[in-house]
């Protein structure tokens, strides 16, 4: 193996170790899932050097790669089984969508932004990951129903929008954050019923709002 792929199997271990270990994500699957997918071919080349850093990633649009935890975070979470179909709403780099795509069935991925998506289609082809529809369209005018088994809404809602619980089948998971900055809370909502839902608070964290995603008006005396 050359040198520069044993420092970055190193650096892969120790992300995992230290960062996305100690933010509680113990599941083996997801561990190892993880550990094989190379996080540092979904990196900008300019940025490589901070593929395995506790640090969002710019990708350029503003927009940037979740950190390690996060990821991690919502793969647990989701907990995804090999029969089950996945969409994931903003693709970025293509990273979670590859580790989607080891534990799913099959995975779509919606990226608002073209160019985006197009790197993230060249990023899972250098990493040889198939198995992922990507998708340009913007997400809020997502109208599916009882689609999928489990979603990932890789960007903030600063307004609960509940058009993407409503794709959830019965038994569905959906992994969202929701809120305005400096406070923003990660959820979980389980479709449990037709017309039933339950809602799990996880951390709280900051992350990018989602592009055309509504915002809350300001008040004015």
């Amino acid at each position: 193996m050359p040198a520069a792929r044993m420092n970055s199997e190193a650096a892969r271990r120790q992300m995992i170790d230290q960062q996305v270990r100690a933010w509680d994500v113990l599941d083996a699957d997801v561990l190892e899932t993880m550990a094989c997918v190379r996080r540092e071919l979904f990196v900008p080349p300019a940025m490589r050097e901070l593929a395995f850093a506790d640090a969002a990633i710019a990708l350029g649009h503003g927009q940037s790669m979740l950190t390690p935890q996060i990821q991690g975070r919502i793969l647990q979470t989701l907990n995804v089984q090999a029969d089950e179909e996945v969409l994931e709403i903003g693709t970025g780099s293509g990273f979670l969508a590859a580790c989607l795509a080891r534990m799913a069935g099959g995975v779509s991925s919606m990226e608002i932004l073209p160019d985006l998506s197009a790197q993230a289609a060249g990023n899972l082809r250098a990493a040889g990951i198939g198995g992922v529809n990507l998708q340009v369209a913007d997400a809020m005018t997502l109208s599916e129903r009882e689609r999928y088994d489990a979603i990932a809404i890789t960007a903030s809602l600063p307004v609960y929008d509940p058009r993407f619980e409503q794709a959830l089948r019965p038994g569905g998971r959906l992994f969202v954050v929701v809120g305005q900055a400096p406070t923003m809370e990660a959820m979980l909502i389980r479709r449990t019923g037709a017309q039933q839902w339950m809602r799990e608070s996880l951390f709280e964290t900051v992350i990018e709002p989602l592009i055309n995603a509504p915002r809350r008006q300001p008040f004015v005396f």
